[in-house]
């Protein structure tokens, strides 16, 4: 019964957009969703999806997957998404296979009018690396509240959060040992679980020590009600980067912490460890570089939980400044407030003024987008 419902529903959501056609399949293991608009007229996006926590349903199994799509179906563009061969963080494979499936998509249906590739966290990255490594494909790119900036700085956050709030709250998270242990007994796990776990967290530090937690959270550019998910979250990921890389790429051991009200507390109680791993491991393939040139417009809320503007932006922006690339990239801002919390409307406008860089030459006006 379960299943008839969610065919039904997702029979709903087709047909009130007008989706004409769906081609579904397998790419080496990675499975691959394309829909077309009735309207198509031989345009073509690449969607990147972002972080899927371990057992989550696929996107391809997602019926609301086809509603985000439509700022693009709606204005006549074929929309190809890649599952990717494995969850959790896989950029480098998410460019493969993203690559692979346009590979197919022009073997199966033409070479396109015009391709551009975007995505949305994670996928906001798969949308730069693939524009940094195959950008001759593209009219332009659409990061959305991208994992812009180097992968291990994006997750050594996640590692220095955990480090200082178990400083600051001992006993509440595990240790970062345990963690980061590639023989670990505990796995990631899916997302209705990671939340339970967040909500039972943010009642006992809270009781604890708001005002505490409060300034871990301003640390770490969190409001406090997200610093409980933004932990779970970064175990979460770094259980993954454990599991799949066979240990710890993170060293700390001469990192001296600030930005606390006791900074010396947090240095002299923080949990200190040695990578075991090195680095190019698991964050090399596709790393990025600064090297784009197609119009890449990158669009962010003013406030993101998980991808603050200095990992999202900033740290992008210094690498394109560093090669010389202003002229290929710009940024529009909402004032959305949290990760990717973005309207369809403002989707769809930033895109049409993509669209129209893309065509004309023209840099679009970096800035606020209501």
């Amino acid at each position: 019964m379960k299943y008839i419902i969610i065919l039904l529903f997702l029979a709903n959501v087709l047909f009130a957009q007008k989706i004409a056609k769906i081609d579904s399949g397998s790419i080496n293991g990675a499975a691959y969703r394309i829909i077309f608009p009735e309207n198509w007229k031989g345009k073509l996006v690449m969607y990147a999806h972002g972080y899927e926590f371990m057992g989550s349903p696929l996107q391809s199994k997602n019926p609301e997957w086809a509603i985000r799509m439509k700022p693009f179906t709606e204005r006549g563009f074929a929309v190809a998404a890649s599952d990717y061969r494995n969850q959790g963080l896989a950029l480098a494979q998410g460019v493969d296979d993203t690559e692979a499936l346009r590979q197919l998509f022009v073997k199966r249906y033409g070479l396109p009018d015009s391709t551009f590739m975007a995505g949305h966290s994670m996928g906001g990255g798969i949308t730069i690396a693939t524009l940094e490594n195959f950008g001759k494909n593209y009219a332009g790119g659409f990061p959305m509240c991208p994992l812009a900036g180097r992968i291990y700085l994006q997750t050594r956050k996640e590692f220095d959060l955990i480090a200082t709030f178990n400083a600051l709250f001992p006993g509440n998270m595990p240790s970062l040992m345990e963690i980061l242990d590639k023989n670990q007994s505990k796995n990631p796990v899916p997302m209705n679980v990671a939340f339970g776990k967040a909500m039972a967290l943010k009642k006992v530090i809270f009781a604890k020590d708001s005002l505490l937690a409060a300034d871990i959270a301003d640390r770490f550019d969190l409001k406090p009600d997200d610093l409980p998910f933004a932990l779970v979250f970064g175990e979460n990921v770094l259980r993954d980067i454990a599991i799949k890389g066979g240990g710890n790429p993170y060293d700390n051991t001469n990192t001296l912490y600030g930005g606390f009200r006791d900074n010396l507390l947090v240095n002299q109680n923080v949990e200190r460890l040695s990578a075991t791993i090195g680095q190019d491991k698991l964050f090399s393939k596709y790393d990025r570089t600064g090297n784009i040139d197609k119009p890449t417009l990158v669009l962010h809320t003013i406030y993101d939980q998980l991808i603050p503007a200095e990992m999202a932006i900033v740290r992008y922006e210094n690498l394109i400044q560093e090669k010389g690339n202003q002229a290929f990239y710009t940024v529009k801002f909402t004032n959305g407030q949290g990760h990717c919390n973005f309207s369809p409307e403002q989707t769809g406008k930033a895109f049409d003024e993509l669209r129209e860089w893309a065509k004309t030459g023209i840099k679009a006006k970096a800035g606020y987008i209501k």
